[in-house]
C-alpha cells in the first residue's frame, strides 16, 4: 500500500476519533451526577480539549502529507503524531481503559492504531521519494 494512502487512513481515524469526543461531552458531564459547576466545567473542557487536539493532530498530518507527502517538514509532523498519539495511548491505558466503557478502553488501540499508519505512511513516503 502506497505510504500516503496509510497516512490519510491515520489521520482519518484519528480525526474521526476526535470528531466522536465531541458528541458525547454533555452526556459524560452528567453521567458524573450531582457535581460542582466547576468540577461539570473542567470535566467538558478536558474532553473537548482531547477531541480537537484529535482532530488537529489529524487534519495536520493529512494537510501536511497532501502539500509533500516525501518533505522532511511532512516526516517531522508524522513523527510528532506518533509521539503526541503514542503518549495519549499511555495515558488512557492508566485511566480510561481502565473503567468499563467500551469507547474508553478502545482509545488506546485507536491511538496507537492511528500512531502506526501514519509513522509507516510517512517513512514509506520517504523511502519512496529518492
Amino acid at each position: 500500500m502506497d505510504g500516503p494512502i496509510l497516512t490519510y487512513i491515520g489521520a482519518f481515524l484519528t480525526s474521526s476519533w476526535g470528531i466522536a469526543h465531541l458528541f458525547p461531552t454533555s452526556n459524560v458531564v452528567s453521567g458524573f451526577g450531582d457535581i460542582s459547576a466547576d468540577n461539570r466545567r473542567i470535566i467538558a473542557m478536558e474532553w473537548i480539549t482531547e477531541g480537537v487536539f484529535l482532530i488537529f493532530i489529524g487534519v495536520l498530518v493529512a494537510l501536511v502529507t497532501y502539500l509533500d507527502h516525501s518533505s522532511p517538514i511532512s516526516h517531522a509532523v508524522c513523527w510528532a503524531a506518533f509521539c503526541a498519539l503514542n503518549t495519549l495511548s499511555v495515558v488512557s491505558l492508566f485511566t480510561g481503559a481502565r473503567n468499563s466503557f467500551i469507547a474508553f478502553k478502545l482509545c488506546p488501540y485507536i491511538f496507537t492504531g492511528s500512531s502506526i499508519l501514519i509513522v509507516i505512511g510517512g517513512s514509506l513516503a520517504d523511502l519512496t521519494a529518492g
